[in-house]
């Protein structure tokens, strides 16, 4: 293929992040909202700020096992005397004089008259009488009261996706339930006479339905409900019935395959016919023929029919697309660099995401490699991968020992 034929072939092909940036700007968030169990409440997204209801820690307490001083008696002696012990949820009620200590355990409340805790090991215990190795500095080893949040601060923003990460920091606030925004519906069909059900014997020219599959897996990762509406002959009364169907029930329609320029290819007709088309041709490598658009009540996203393209789209596209339709915040994918250990070939006009294998040397440095062949059709090469292999749209060919940018993948492919 000569050069005047690759810029054929990307003219009128929109870029990737000039993609991103329409696509999310025609989004509306979802407004409606339910109170959650907070063990029921992962993958969905904050509706409000979340302030913290207690001072946290709510009281000065100990980081070690070890015994709780003031730095006044220190000052007087390395030896001081035992009066008491305070464990976790069983604080010493009584007070603790110049030249006294107590006991303590981490987590446990410290006396007001306690500033200081040395750890276990550096003392030398004879009955009451407790001998410090050495000195300890004002506050060492002491957790104060509200040192992580004071009363009223914001802990989570509206806009948050709750993880286990959050769901164990509100526990420790107490919250029982949180407000939330309710989930998304998302439709999803595949499209294709070659399409045949899993367990199936293949006749000649046929395939495995596999994106479906893939998607709907990748989507319950992303705490959506789901309706399934399977495969789908090329019969277009039978696809216009899907979308005005699917319109209706979801706020998302996510439909595989239909959306290239083949005879047969009855999609995109049929959504220019019943919504508006924003964009379906991208300048990006796997993944060209992306339709995105909007019908009367849903979002729709037309993917690829090759399955790793129609996993790279949906991961590049759809995903952030969701998290925004949900009220949540999008934030920028994190990408680093890594040197890559061989050739890769590249042709300038579409930013390219091919499958590599990072991995951190005994020096500390990342490496990349490829999986080998990146067709868009061979599944193998993303199961191989744990990062994409970013290379610019006006990119050419990486040598052995360059530095390429990757995206590591997230938890919705891992």
């Amino acid at each position: 293929m000569s050069c005047c034929d690759d810029i054929k072939l990307t003219r009128g092909l929109l870029p990737l992040k000039q993609a991103k940036e329409q696509m999310l700007a025609s989004l509306t968030p979802v407004s409606e909202l339910v109170e959650i169990a907070l063990e029921s409440s992962v993958n969905y997204i904050l509706a409000s700020d979340i302030l913290s209801p207690i001072n946290v820690p709510p009281f000065d307490n100990s980081a070690m096992d070890g015994y709780a001083m003031s730095q006044e008696s220190l000052a007087q002696s390395l030896t001081l005397t035992q009066v008491g012990k305070s464990f976790a949820g069983q604080p010493y009620l009584g007070d603790v004089a110049v030249g006294e200590c107590i006991r303590i355990m981490t987590g446990a409340k410290l006396p007001v008259q306690c500033d200081t805790v040395i750890m276990q090991e550096n003392t030398c215990v004879n009955g009451q009488e407790i001998t410090f190795k050495s000195a300890a500095r004002l506050g060492q080893n002491v957790r104060n009261l509200g040192e992580e949040f004071n009363q009223g601060q914001i802990v989570l923003s509206k806009g948050t996706r709750i993880t286990p990460r959050h769901v164990a920091l509100l526990a420790s606030l107490g919250f029982k339930t949180v407000s939330v925004f309710r989930r998304l519906t998302v439709a999803i069909f595949s499209t294709g006479d070659e399409l045949v059900a899993l367990g199936q014997p293949l006749a000649d020219g046929q395939i495995y339905d596999s994106n479906r599959f893939a998607l709907i897996a990748m989507l319950e990762k992303l705490g959506v409900d789901i309706l399934d509406y399977g495969v789908l002959a090329d019969d277009p009364a039978l696809i216009r019935d899907t979308f005005i169907k699917a319109d209706i029930e979801a706020d998302v329609i996510i439909s595989s395959g239909g959306v290239s320029v083949g005879e047969a290819d009855y999609t995109r007709d049929i959504i220019e016919e019943l919504g508006n088309i924003e964009f379906w041709k991208l300048a990006i490598k796997p993944g060209k023929p992306v339709a995105f658009g909007h019908f009367d009540n849903s979002t729709f996203f037309g993917l690829p029919g090759n399955p790793v393209s129609a996993m790279v789209t949906f991961y590049q596209l759809a995903k952030p697309a969701l998290l925004a339709l949900s009220g949540g915040v999008v934030e920028p994918a994190l990408k680093i660099t890594a040197k890559l250990t061989h050739d890769l070939k590249k042709s300038a006009g579409r930013l390219d995401f091919q499958r590599g294998i990072a991995q951190y040397m005994p020096d500390g440095s990342i490496e990349v490699s490829s999986t080998g062949m990146q067709s868009s059709s061979m599944m193998g090469s993303m199961c191989l991968a744990n990062c994409f292999i970013v290379l610019g749209q006006e990119q050419g060919n990486v040598s052995a020992g360059e530095d390429v940018t990757i995206e590591l993948f997230d938890s919705s492919l891992t």
